[in-house]
């Protein structure tokens, strides 16, 4: 479900990309990100989320990293 939205959210706006990975394929990610469960969802390496998000919930995220980079 994160994933879907995520890229759904990057279809919308040409100022979003989305990238999925396996964890079980990238360890060195897993320790970079501090990932202890998925979805991991990581937004200009400033917010980070674990666990499933309301749409609604995942959108103010995004905007909460957008804010931070103004």
């Amino acid at each position: 479900m994160a994933a879907r939205l995520a890229h759904q959210m990057a279809i919308e706006s040409a100022r979003i990309t989305a990238d999925v990975i396996e964890v079980a394929e990238f360890p060195e990610l897993v320790q970079r990100y501090e990932v202890r469960g998925v979805p991991k969802i990581v937004i200009n390496e400033k917010i980070t989320v674990e666990g499933a998000l309301p749409e609604a919930r995942f959108l103010e995220k995004v905007l909460e990293a957008a804010a931070l980079r103004s």
